[in-house]
């Protein structure tokens, strides 16, 4: 068998997988489909589907909204700021310290090495 490369672009998650694999509930991704943080593809009978691209974005927006503070509106206009100038702002944002930082430098360090950075994101 050959090995072969997923596409991350490519959609395969329903909602409820998605929402599992990012610990949120599914409302949740309808939120921020709602907000237009999201659009994840559809079936032809309109079932959702989303992608690693979709999976990868939500984590940026929880990182985003819990962990910076900035609600759904903010991170829109970062999302549409990184992507009009190709700064990589977020990126940026995620390495910024926080409050947060002192308390728990360790399980922050550790969130920073399983988030996906925003270039892989784009190149993605």
């Amino acid at each position: 068998m050959r090995d072969r490369v997923r596409d991350p672009g490519q959609p395969v998650y329903v909602i409820s997988v998605a929402a599992s694999i990012v610990r949120v509930h599914p409302r949740t991704l309808r939120i921020y489909e709602d907000e237009g943080l999201l659009c994840p593809a559809r079936t032809p009978t309109n079932i959702r589907l989303y992608s690693e691209q979709d999976i990868r974005r939500v984590l940026w927006i929880r990182h985003l909204t819990q962990n910076l503070g900035v609600n759904l509106a903010g991170v829109r206009v970062l999302f549409e700021l990184e992507e009009k100038l190709g700064t990589p702002i977020l990126e940026a944002l995620y390495t910024e310290p926080t409050d947060e930082d002192d308390d728990e430098p360790q399980a922050q360090a550790s969130a920073a090495r399983r988030a996906p950075s925003p270039q892989e994101m784009r190149q993605s």
